[in-house]
């Protein structure tokens, strides 16, 4: 919280914070983000991927696959995280790429985040994770990004 982050800065100089966020968890933009720009302290997000959830893996109405992080956490894949699921998908095919790009890179983007912790468990994953380091997305994507 911006509390927490104040507090740390009182007690001596601070870094980096890390911090849960994704393009479906995004609270952080309404004050840790920005408290972190003012502060000059580096934002560092983990579980961009939201436990699989935007990698693509997952499809409204299919079984999540079996062994998935999600198959004992249905209440995550419910119609409103879908939803907010195929935009993010729609604007990222738009913009020649694949929704695990788009939740890497959106988050990359911000002005504040100088790296995303993104886990992976095969070499093809990493693979896919470091695809989205060549894409920065403009301003003007970012905004619309934002707004989605």
């Amino acid at each position: 919280s911006v509390e927490q982050l104040d507090e740390a800065v009182e007690a001596g100089p601070v870094a980096a914070l890390q911090n849960r966020y994704s393009l479906l968890e995004r609270a952080v933009e309404e004050d840790v983000l920005p408290r972190c720009r003012e502060l000059g302290v580096s934002f560092i997000p983990y579980f961009p991927l939201s436990s699989g959830l935007l990698t693509g893996k997952y499809r409204r109405g299919q079984a999540p696959p079996p062994g998935s992080r999600l198959e004992s956490r249905r209440d995550a894949l419910s119609d409103k995280a879908f939803d907010r699921v195929e935009r993010l998908e729609e604007f990222a095919a738009a913009h020649g790429r694949t929704l695990l790009e788009l939740a890497i890179a959106g988050l990359a983007s911000q002005p504040a985040v100088v790296s995303v912790i993104a886990g992976a468990t095969s070499p093809e994953q990493v693979r896919e994770n470091a695809a989205a380091a060549d894409w920065e997305l403009s301003e003007g994507e970012l905004e619309e990004l934002l707004r989605l």
